[in-house]
């Protein structure tokens, strides 16, 4: 018999592969974190002697959710101002609490409160946006976790950089200092055409390409972003990005809420990548991004909850269930956004914008074993005839028991490893009181 380091035998094992395989009473074999081997129970319980060996009888195996959109230490302004639209929300609060309180203390407590947040809902792995990127690094490094850290960059001064080529600077810093960590990568990450100018959207993209790192930003979120867009230069973002060379296939767009047929083509045509947010775009009635329209299109769509200051939670399967039900009433069509592709949305196609589809987002032989186990026994989610449409329809995070980046166990049994809960909490209820001083 073989020795390898992890047997994980479950009821399901949900794939995700390019034939969106659900193998029954099958095992997941698991050796220096990747995936070895994937086989009938029986078969591996005769092949295999593992270190460790779980039996979820149960459960359902999906790949770790991938959160491709987030501000993970924006949890800690979780509800500080609800029920406003965008512009108000953040120019009349978010834009002034981010000045008072963001520091490295902040930025370290908030990103663990949302990778703790994440890790228990069955993400594992996340594409943020924040200052003080290297300290949500740190955070995430600690904690094992995948993520791939948003490169800031504004045209205004902000606790993080004085100027556009400060922010660069201080991204191009981090990036090497994270060229050989095994689970965390880089994304430039421009805020959004209405705060980055020319000269250094230009100078970002002649990076991006010689780096090979992707670019990140909020692209047409509102219908005001784009009116003022053209009444300040006669032409749309998407437009002006295009002009600039931005559409390409390193270009992650996030929100896309108002795109029009011509757009969507041309996205297509040039390989970019749209991540959807539609708790956040609701609940600051932001639009609605058409994306049915875009997957039939052969856009790549993926799926990012937004952060917490706008959501308000980090929870990817509320957010596959909001992609399905949403997508269905914006085309008016009950097989639009179905099941399975609001679940390869929040698995293989962040991975793919992200560029780590080679890596993780789905379960295959010679991938990370990034892993989230769901039980499906339960009173929610029974009785059961569909595992995928059962998870994405049905499940809370609350039945994620399990979780496992690159063959390591983070959650086990509900608890997370490795983390004092009732520590972070202490932590995050100072910043609590601190934030609330102010408000």
């Amino acid at each position: 018999m073989k020795q390898i380091d992890l047997l994980l035998q479950a009821r399901w094992i949900i794939t995700v592969n390019s034939n969106n395989d659900v193998l029954e009473d099958h095992c997941l074999a698991i050796d220096n974190g990747i995936i070895v081997n994937i086989l009938p129970a029986q078969q591996a319980l005769q092949q295999y002697q593992a270190a460790s060996h779980h039996t979820l009888d149960e459960h359902a195996l999906i790949p770790g959710l991938i959160n491709s959109h987030t501000h993970a230490a924006m949890n800690l302004f979780r509800g500080l101002a609800d029920d406003l639209p965008l512009m108000e929300w953040l120019q009349s609060h978010i834009w002034p609490a981010e000045q008072a309180h963001t520091n490295q203390n902040f930025v370290r407590t908030g990103s663990k409160l949302a990778i703790a947040e994440m890790l228990r809902s069955g993400t594992t792995c996340f594409n943020d946006m924040y200052f003080f990127a290297d300290e949500t690094a740190k955070v995430a490094s600690k904690m094992g976790i995948r993520a791939c850290l948003g490169l800031i960059v504004l045209d205004f001064p902000t606790v993080w950089a004085n100027d556009a080529d400060e922010y660069i600077t201080k991204g191009l810093q981090l990036h090497d200092q994270l060229r050989n960590n095994p689970l965390l990568t880089t994304a430039f990450a421009p805020h959004a055409p209405y705060t980055v100018s020319d000269a250094p959207l230009q100078k970002i993209l002649t990076l991006s390409e010689e780096l090979d790192i992707p670019v990140h930003m909020h692209v047409h979120e509102t219908a005001d972003e784009v009116n003022s867009a053209v009444d300040a230069t006669g032409i749309r973002p998407l437009q002006r990005l295009e002009k600039l060379g931005a559409l390409t296939p390193k270009l992650i767009s996030v929100h896309m809420t108002q795109l029009n047929d011509e757009e969507i083509e041309n996205i297509a045509a040039q390989g970019s990548h749209v991540i959807h947010c539609p708790e956040s775009n609701q609940k600051l009635a932001s639009g609605l991004c058409p994306v049915q329209k875009l997957i039939d299109a052969g856009v790549n769509v993926a799926l990012g909850t937004d952060g917490a200051a706008s959501n308000n939670d980090l929870d990817m399967l509320g957010e596959m269930r909001s992609a399905a039900l949403l997508g269905k009433i914006t085309s008016m069509d009950a097989q639009a956004v179905n099941a399975t592709t609001a679940l390869r949305m929040a698995t293989i196609n962040g991975a793919k914008a992200l560029g780590l589809d080679t890596i993780t987002g789905s379960l295959e032989i010679g991938k990370a074993a990034d892993i989230t186990a769901i039980n499906l026994n339960t009173i929610e989610t029974q009785p059961l005839y569909d595992p995928v449409s059962q998870i994405v329809y049905a499940a809370g995070r609350e039945q994620v028991t399990d979780v496992w980046v690159a063959g390591k166990q983070k959650l086990k049994d509900r608890q997370l490893i490795h983390l004092d809960e009732k520590e972070l909490l202490a932590e995050v209820k100072i910043w609590q009181q601190q934030i609330s001083a102010t408000e």
